[in-house]
């Protein structure tokens, strides 16, 4: 089951600030580890949890991701840890819960900035040191960077939108091209993003490669339109099929013919629904239809023998 912030916390999605601070403290307090000194890897790993769900929720802007993503597995695959423990003196918030400068003078600080951007400062280990007792030794693990992200524009046509494909995109990283194969699924529409993990830039420091993010544009079809997960085609029609009724062979995307009945008296720009036959739902939803326009010809020449016959009609009230 995925772990959610709020419930490691044991407060309300709409909790306040002061309420996350004294749940928050108290938690700390049960579960830091020299309050537990014979079981001190349970310890550690429950004060851990809990106070990376504490330097999220009691920021503001952090918050606001999080809330978007709805689980801590899910905002852990798009932040790093020290995007987590950004501007979280955890040093300070212990102090004031009455457990002293555990890790010696100082104050423990975090990387703001991307490789490319940003502040250089060191990023070190937020619990190095601090399980040990009132003065434990202090010591500071660098930790490596994620490379930076990266986008790449992919155009796909609306067949492969619609019906899914692999495809294999060249892209440009660092000093070299690399060929990747993606997946597209189908379903997804101009817009969507597509997320491959750890196919980004690399980092310097050794640490692990950033994410690549496809933007997804569906290019024109020259007889199919999309809205949402409808499809729509036009069909002409003589005006006497249109009168009397017929059937036509109605193309759909994945190249098949269907046949389908057109009722006496059907009028221009009717629409005829025909389906299941549009695109598939993206994350449950549901599977579209395709939509038929009935377009009536009308002649602009007409026989003497035809002029005639339409004439009689319009003298019969037709």
């Amino acid at each position: 089951m995925a772990e959610d912030y709020y419930q490691i916390l044991g407060v309300d999605k709409k909790a306040s600030a002061d309420e996350l601070k004294k749940a928050y403290r108290k938690l700390a307090i049960k579960w830091h580890p020299d309050k537990n000194p014979n079981n001190k890897k349970a310890s550690e790993e429950k004060f851990k949890k809990i106070s990376e769900a504490y330097a999220v929720l009691s920021d503001t802007e952090k918050r606001q991701q999080y809330d978007q993503f709805g689980s801590a597995d899910q905002y852990r695959q798009q932040y790093s840890q020290e995007d987590i423990y950004r501007d979280f003196d955890l040093d300070e918030i212990l102090r004031g819960f009455g457990f002293g400068g555990g890790r010696g003078a100082g104050r423990t600080t975090f990387r703001t900035g991307r490789r490319g951007g940003g502040s250089s400062q060191g990023f070190s280990d937020p619990f190095g040191g601090l399980f040990g007792g009132m003065g434990g030794q202090q010591y500071a693990t660098q930790m490596p960077q994620k490379g930076q992200d990266a986008e790449y524009n992919l155009s796909i046509s609306l067949e492969e939108s619609v019906l899914g494909a692999e495809k294999k995109i060249s892209f440009q990283k660092e000093n070299k091209v690399e060929e990747i194969n993606v997946k597209i699924p189908a379903g997804i529409s101009t817009g969507k993003k597509l997320r491959l993990p750890g196919k980004g830039m690399s980092d310097y420091d050794g640490g692990p490669n950033g994410d690549l993010y496809l933007n997804i544009n569906v290019l024109p079809h020259p007889i199919f339109s999309r809205d949402g997960n409808d499809l729509y085609i036009e069909k002409t029609i003589r005006f006497t099929q249109a009168a009397l009724g017929t059937s036509v062979d109605i193309p759909t995307l994945d190249g098949t013919m269907k046949r389908i009945k057109i009722l006496p008296g059907t009028q221009n720009n009717t629409k005829i629904r025909m389906k299941g036959f549009g695109v598939p739902g993206l994350k449950g939803s549901a599977k579209g239809d395709q939509y038929v326009k009935i377009n009536i010809d009308v002649p602009k020449k007409l026989s003497d023998r035809q002029a005639k016959l339409i004439k009689q009609l319009a003298d019969d009230g037709i």
